[in-house]
């Protein structure tokens, strides 16, 4: 576990470390390279997340915009994050939305791997 690639990402959570050693499984050393660099660049971390969160009482919306939920982050921000009830609740729930976004950028991420691996 100490000596996987997956260590190097900032605030990576056993869940994560996981989920990623499943979805990488037969990887060659190439493959799983090109998948870290686009994977790392699309993260959101939880400890990042938490922050977006906390800065939804200034900007409301900042956090769902960030997770690619527009439609919620106009939402948010037209509702003061509605009435700062669903701030504070993406406050408590920062690590499953942190984790959420981050499944959808692993399928993401494989599916570019994928199709560069294709085309070589």
């Amino acid at each position: 576990m100490y000596n996987s690639p997956f260590m190097m990402l900032p605030g990576i959570t056993p869940q994560e470390f996981s989920y990623l050693q499943t979805a990488t499984t037969g990887f060659s050393e190439q493959q799983l390279n090109g998948f870290l660099m686009i994977y790392s660049s699309k993260r959101r971390s939880p400890d990042d997340m938490i922050l977006y969160c906390v800065l939804g009482f200034f900007v409301p919306g900042l956090s769902r915009f960030l997770l690619n939920q527009i439609g919620m982050g106009i939402l948010y921000f037209f509702t003061y994050g509605l009435c700062a009830i669903g701030t504070i609740i993406d406050l408590v729930n920062y690590k499953s939305l942190a984790f959420e976004y981050n499944q959808k950028m692993v399928f993401e991420s494989l599916q570019m791997v994928k199709m560069g691996y294709i085309n070589q």
